[in-house]
């Protein structure tokens, strides 16, 4: 189990990164959306980190030829998907876990999915019990809310109306996954929109999917394969938001993330920086299957600030707006955020648990956190296991030097978070 040290930073920096991490999230999705198609794939700048590579890996586990050199990816589908003789590794990844229960709900065969430790211990049901409920069939333990999960395919799932009772992206992906393979056309409702990649890139592949004027989209089953991809994968704003914050704790600093996606479900977070005080500039440069563009931050003096809307478009980035908000001026408040007490960690506690090693006055809710302003203290950090964790008070030590421990799940994320943080000191 490693750690690392990050000292505080003593000059302003100005730096522009071009080799922020890949979209982890478009990166599982162009994986798995291939193999709605008969056509071979082109995927560039395809994330390899552990977590991805283990999605290449199953797709090629459901009879997919995967060409790879480096970060170049050609995904050949087999003419039908096969039935796999081994356990389906998800590794870290919830993403992975919920959206392959919604594309194997409807493949003829048996397949478990697994994942490491922290994976197991999540909450499988809210992907698992919408799904039961159109015919799908899935167990696990703790009657299939955790993993392994086991999916017996069903040729014939119905056709649904769904009104989501979470925002979840992971929900609404699972379910329209199913839905392309239904015997009808299905409704799916959030209250709040999430993340869109999946409609996005879908309908992007020729998918008849739309929102009607009563908010739910609609999904058309397939009568034929969908066209191949071929896209580029942008920068992870949600990567690229942990060096965001590094700029806006450190008054008159300077970053650019180039080629960043700048979809509006992702870039919440830097909407809530802006409203802080920091200067937050985007630049759109192209707009095919994702609105990709650069993102320029500049640090200023900060604010406390109230958050408690769009939460699922900035769900990942809290932990890291903790550190914002720790040292900021006045309160900050985070509210309607209870789904982080189910991610990687319970995010919540893990939040509060280590803002009081660093000092820091807060106030827990079930459903978030109020934080009081002022200063971070040095401290040695436990990351729970969770890469945003470690990575948030990685970027915290730059203000006041901390220890890591447990840093081996920032690489299931970001391989080259640490060589890029590095970078900030010369």
């Amino acid at each position: 189990m490693a750690n690392f040290s990050i000292k505080k930073i003593s000059k302003k920096f100005d730096i522009t990164i071009e080799n922020i991490a890949s979209d982890k999230s478009i990166s599982h999705r162009c994986a798995m959306f291939a193999l709605f198609s008969d056509k071979t794939s082109y995927i560039k700048n395809y994330l390899t980190a552990e977590d991805t590579l283990n999605t290449l890996n199953i797709v090629e586990q459901l009879g997919a030829k995967i060409k790879r050199d480096g970060s170049s990816v050609e995904i050949t589908p087999n003419s039908k998907l096969i039935e796999p003789e081994d356990v389906l590794d998800c590794g870290n990844s919830g993403t992975a876990m919920r959206l392959f229960c919604g594309l194997l709900a409807s493949v003829d065969g048996a397949f478990v999915l697994s994942g490491d430790k922290y994976l197991r211990s999540r909450p499988m049901k809210r992907v698992a019990d919408p799904l039961r409920a159109i015919k799908a069939q899935i167990d696990g333990r703790e009657n299939g809310n955790k993993a392994p999960l086991f999916i017996r395919g069903e040729k014939n799932l119905e056709a649904f109306t769904y009104i989501s009772p979470i925002d979840s992206a992971q929900v609404k992906s699972a379910m329209i996954l199913a839905a392309l393979r239904a015997t009808n056309v299905s409704r799916y409702k959030e209250s709040e929109l999430t993340r869109d990649h999946t409609e996005r890139m879908l309908k992007g592949m020729g998918a008849e999917i739309f929102t009607d004027d009563e908010g739910f989209i609609n999904i058309k089953p397939l009568t034929s394969h969908l066209k191949a991809l071929n896209m580029t994968v942008p920068a992870d704003p949600s990567s690229g938001f942990f060096f965001a914050l590094a700029a806006a704790i450190n008054k008159g600093s300077r970053v650019v993330i180039k080629n960043a996606s700048l979809n509006p479900t992702r870039i919440e977070a830097y909407i809530i920086l802006q409203k802080m005080g920091a200067i937050v500039n985007f630049i759109e440069k192209e707009n095919i299957y994702e609105p990709i563009g650069d993102i320029e931050i500049i640090g200023n003096e900060l604010n406390g600030v109230e958050v408690s809307k769009n939460i699922s478009w900035l769900i990942d980035e809290l932990p890291a707006l903790a550190i914002a908000m720790s040292l900021a001026k006045g309160k900050s408040l985070v509210k309607n955020a209870k789904e982080l007490r189910v991610k990687e960690s319970d995010r919540i506690k893990a939040v509060v648990d280590n803002l009081k090693l660093c000092g820091v006055n807060y106030t827990e809710f079930e459903d978030g956190y109020e934080i009081i302003g002022g200063n971070l203290k040095s401290a040695k950090i436990d990351s729970f296991g969770d890469h945003r964790i470690a990575m948030s008070f990685a970027i915290a030590g730059l203000v006041s030097s901390m220890e890591i421990e447990d840093v081996d799940c920032i690489n299931a994320s970001f391989p080259n978070f640490k060589e890029i943080l590095d970078s900030l000191y010369n």
